[in-house]
This record gives structure tokens, sequence and C-alpha cells, in this order.
């Protein structure tokens, strides 16, 4: 049985090493999507706060228009 070198013994185990962390660093990512996704689906992350009075504003001048647009077809 012939022996391994140290040489290609460190670059093999070098190797595997970089293999398990390229695994373990996808396995983190997609537990972090999955984690993001499941957060959004609960509606966490959603946007700002609704601002009320701006809806409101915006509500009132659409009745508002409403209105004339009613008066002016009488």
């Amino acid at each position: 049985m012939t022996t391994i070198k140290p040489p290609v013994l460190a670059a093999i185990s070098a190797a595997i090493e970089a293999y398990l962390a390229d695994e373990e660093a996808a396995l983190q990512q997609q537990q972090q999507a999955a984690a993001l996704m499941s957060l959004a689906a609960l509606g966490v992350m959603g946007g700002p706060p609704v601002n009320l009075w701006a809806l409101s504003g915006r509500q009132q001048s659409m009745q508002l228009r409403l209105l004339m647009q009613r008066r002016s077809l009488r």
C-alpha cells in the first residue's frame, strides 16, 4: 500500500474543509431566507405605518370631487 505524501494530504484536507465550509454557509443562507419568508408571510415585515391623517385627507378630497361631479351633472 502506498502512502499519501504530506503536501497532497494537506491539499486534500484543505479541499474537504473548504467544501464543508461552503455547504454550511449555503445551509445558513437557506435558513435565513426561510425565516425571512415566514416573517413576510406573517406580515411582520410590512412597510412604514400608514399615516391616517393623510389617508383621511385623501378620502375627503375624493369625496369632494365626487360631490362636485354629481352637482355638475344635475
